[in-house]
């Protein structure tokens, strides 16, 4: 990005070149930190998320209806429907190859402050895990973050999941065991909008 003009912000430096100070401001209201919650968050800097992947409400021409969650996979992007041809666009980091969420499926249930246990697959996969085989309970320090939208698929849970995660950094990578994660600030807003039986539609690439 080339920087024509520097100024100061809610105390951050402004690049105003391909982004507006509109965007700015509404990014530092949508990371600035969250002092209600049950385990309080901290502001993110905005140096920490990818411009492109930070929340918007943006065009969306999807025929898809309002409440729909349009998860894709290549774009590194979370869309949630507001209908007439809008939606709000989230960064998301997904699962490393061979184990990314594949065909659709619907919130069969929703969660603050999750707690956390790794499948056994998980475990087999990666011996790191055995030590949590007894869960890890809600907090700062769970993988799971600040809220989880839980996948079903047929009425039985997938153990795929949206969810937050206490490493923002790794949003727009492929990096998961195959859950879809969000920053914790992002997920809170979609975990207000989305309501449980929402269909999630995942596109792969």
């Amino acid at each position: 990005m080339s920087i024509s003009r520097r100024s100061l912000l809610f105390g951050l430096p402004l690049f105003v070149a391909g982004c507006s100070v509109t965007n700015i401001r509404s990014d530092a209201l949508n990371y600035a930190a969250i002092r209600s919650e049950a385990f309080p968050i901290d502001a993110l800097p905005l140096n920490k998320i990818n411009p492109d992947l930070r929340r918007r409400e943006v065009d969306f021409d999807g025929d898809y209806p309002a409440g729909t969650i349009i998860v894709n996979t290549p774009e590194r992007r979370l869309y949630y429907v507001l209908g007439d041809g809008r939606a709000m666009r989230y960064g998301i980091g997904v699962g490393r190859e061979g184990l990314t969420l594949r065909g659709n499926a619907v919130i069969g249930r929703k969660a603050k402050w999750p707690s956390w246990t790794p499948t056994q697959n998980m475990i087999r996969r990666e011996k790191r895990y055995a030590k949590y085989a007894a869960g890890v309970p809600g907090g700062l320090r769970n993988p799971l973050g600040a809220r989880a939208l839980y996948l079903y698929r047929g009425g039985r849970d997938t153990m795929f999941r949206i969810h937050g995660t206490n490493q923002p950094t790794t949003i727009g990578g492929a990096v998961s065991s195959g859950c879809i994660r969000m920053t914790n600030h992002d997920v809170i807003d979609l975990y207000d909008r989305v309501s449980t039986g929402a269909r999630v539609v995942v596109i792969q690439a």
